[in-house]
């Protein structure tokens, strides 16, 4: 007699590849592991690797394990020491003095990351390189927008920086930037650490800076000064390129196509609109980098009264001879933060001081692993600011 054979119902598509469900304990397991998070360092130098420390011990974190080093031949070699698989990668990079090859590490790093199959991929770059080509200039480029490209095809998913040199630079890129302010600890350094700084004029060293010593001014309750004159050199005076190609005199023009002819600039002899006589200067700007500026201001400053000078900015880069000329000049301090290294132009200038900014760079952090709104961070921030 033929056995009977028992049919069973046809298993869905879903079920039959469906795998057994994990034990608890391993559940947990993976879920740690893809909701975790590293920090990372884009640069092995002590001096660029001081303010990754710093966040890592706010965040009570460990630095994640990398070899970021230059081959014999010049060329940039990134190793991961461990698995980033499924995690929050941020990757904090210090500009030095060497620009190209620190975008060269941050790039190579965050593509090593984005290969070792990283959830999210968050750069930490305090200052932002090239910012202040952000614009056309004759027949050059917009490199601030090259760059911005190139760090998203490496993979980076989120930008956290400081004090853009434009704001309008974050619609360079094609995911979130968040461009945090520095102005609360400068403003607290303000506050603590000058002495009578209610006999203080806030300062700005051209029109173009003028808001932002309106933002200092306001929230300090102080005067607002502004220097303003032939000294000064702002980039909207430069050539970008406009009058090309050059005008030929004898052209035959359509008399209906005739433009009038555009006036050309004359500045007026340097002034200082505000009073300084008997008070404080302070000069507030977003980057120190070639101080020849600065130090004229201190000088036309000090003609009209100014009995101290100090001078104010988010990114001391401080290149050249910079410690050397505010060291022999007007100025009596300069104050700085921390986004770019500068320990060696502190040994050769005493009146460069540095305030740390490790505080916000790790809350941001934090917030941004955890899905919590930044808001926090920009309060009472408006758009001038």
């Amino acid at each position: 007699m033929p056995k009977k054979l028992l049919l069973l119902p046809p298993l869905s598509a879903s079920a039959a590849f469906r795998l057994p469900r994990p034990r608890p304990a391993a559940r947990l397991a993976m879920n740690a592991a893809r909701t975790g998070y590293r920090v990372f360092s884009a640069n092995s130098t002590a001096a660029c690797t001081e303010l990754a420390k710093r966040i890592t011990e706010r965040l009570g974190a460990e630095l994640g394990k990398s070899a970021v080093y230059q081959e014999t031949n010049g060329e940039t070699r990134v190793e991961i020491k461990e698995s980033v698989r499924g995690q929050d990668i941020f990757i904090i990079q210090t500009i030095p003095r060497d620009v190209n090859t620190a975008v060269m590490e941050l790039l190579i790093m965050a593509y090593a990351l984005k290969t070792a199959c990283a959830r999210n991929i968050i750069g930490v770059i305090p200052y932002f390189p090239y910012s202040k080509q952000s614009k056309m200039r004759k027949r050059g480029s917009i490199v601030c927008k090259l760059l911005a490209s190139m760090l998203a095809k490496a993979g980076l998913t989120h930008i956290i920086t400081m004090d853009l040199h434009q704001k309008e630079i974050q619609g360079f890129f094609s995911f979130p930037v968040d461009n945090l302010r520095a102005s609360p600890f400068l403003l607290q350094y303000i506050q603590e650490e000058i002495p009578n700084y209610r006999n203080a004029v806030i300062v700005a060293k051209s029109p173009d800076a003028a808001k932002r010593a309106q933002s200092y001014a306001e929230r300090l309750r102080l005067g607002l000064a502004v220097i303003h004159g032939e000294a000064q050199c702002t980039e909207l005076d430069m050539d970008d390129g406009r009058h090309s190609p050059p005008m030929v005199r004898n052209a035959t023009v359509h008399p209906g196509l005739e433009l009038p002819l555009m006036m050309a600039k004359e500045k007026p002899p340097i002034t200082v609109v505000g009073d300084v006589g008997g008070r404080i200067a302070i000069i507030v700007d977003d980057i120190i980098d070639d101080v020849e500026s600065f130090v004229a201001a201190a000088e036309i400053l000090k003609e009209r009264g100014a009995y101290k000078i100090y001078v104010m900015a988010t990114h001391g880069i401080l290149s050249a001879e910079a410690p050397r000329l505010i060291e022999e000049s007007s100025i009596d301090e300069v104050v700085v933060t921390n986004t770019v290294p500068h320990e060696v132009q502190k040994l050769q200038c005493p009146k460069i001081k540095t305030v740390d900014i490790s505080l916000i760079l790790s809350e941001a952090i934090r917030r941004i692993h955890n899905g919590e709104s930044m808001s926090y961070l920009f309060r009472n921030i408006t758009v001038d600011d």
